[in-house]
């Protein structure tokens, strides 16, 4: 049980509070685990994702469904989740 206990302690606290997601296939690094649709552009904004904060971010659910996340919506993230920022349409 000691053995256990040393290995929790000897790893890196921000390691183990970190999560990976995937913005448009590039990964993007969270020190939280639930956060905005607006939390989630802005940090893949500041982690070089080709994307502005105005795009429509859509949360991949798997068999090419998405579904649309909303810069208030908060979404709990888990790791190998997917999530895809698109242009807004200009059809005015």
């Amino acid at each position: 049980m000691q053995n256990a206990q040393q290995l929790v302690a000897e790893q890196p606290a921000a390691a183990a509070h970190t999560v990976t997601v995937l913005v448009n296939e590039r990964p993007v690094v969270f020190h939280q685990h639930q956060v905005t649709g607006a939390e989630i552009k802005a940090t893949a904004i500041a982690q070089g994702v080709s994307i502005q904060p105005d795009f429509n971010l859509f949360e991949e659910k798997g068999h090419g469904t998405l579904k649309p996340v909303g810069d208030h919506d908060t979404v709990r993230l888990h790791q190998h989740q997917e999530f895809v920022a698109t242009a807004p349409d200009d059809n005015s």
